[in-house]
């Protein structure tokens, strides 16, 4: 079977403005102490392709402008919402407060499995992204009412934290959208 890319017209993308009006998904990410921009560039992509509500940007997380998020984000530091916050508990505390159910991304004890996350379309989801090497802080997941762990099969103990995130969101959306139907 032969087949064809598709043109940039026939892709029929949404204009920064209308990307700000439109539903989003319910489910935020929370990027707490990232230290490669290149990652949190890509972050802003992931967030926009999947539609996330909305981006957090805690610690030492660089924030837009800066030339090394947009060279990855291309544009999408400028489509997806975003916050920067300095204290990830005080967020944490805030966005339960706001109904949301906080996860962790994270390899940690009684973790949940990604493919055994069922969603409840009537909850809104926070997920912790946390730093590259030391993942998400001990503090922050004692916060969390569940920690998911991708289930890896490889000789090596992680993933760059902005594949983890393309992961989990594709699995989130995907699992709201099929509960939809």
């Amino acid at each position: 079977m032969l087949t064809r890319k598709l043109s940039m017209d026939e892709l029929n993308r949404l204009s920064v403005e209308e990307f700000r009006e439109i539903p989003k998904h319910s489910f935020v990410f929370i990027l707490d102490d990232i230290r490669s921009l290149n990652n949190v560039g890509s972050i802003f992509r992931t967030a926009d392709a999947f539609r996330a509500t909305k981006m957090y940007l805690c610690g030492l997380t660089g924030t837009p402008p800066h030339r090394d998020i947009t060279k990855t984000a291309l544009g999408a530091d400028e489509s997806v919402e975003w916050e920067q916050c300095p204290d990830l508990l005080q967020l944490i505390e805030r966005l339960k407060s706001d109904g949301y159910q906080i996860v962790a991304l994270e390899q940690a004890e009684d973790s949940t499995k990604l493919h055994e996350f069922q969603p409840d379309l009537n909850k809104k989801y926070a997920f912790i992204l946390g730093n590259e090497v030391f993942g998400v802080k001990e503090e922050a997941i004692a916060q969390c009412d569940i920690c998911l762990e991708i289930p890896q099969f490889g000789t090596k103990h992680s993933l760059n934290v902005a594949v983890s995130t393309g992961i989990v969101a594709w699995d989130y959306v995907s699992k709201t959208l099929k509960s939809l139907t």
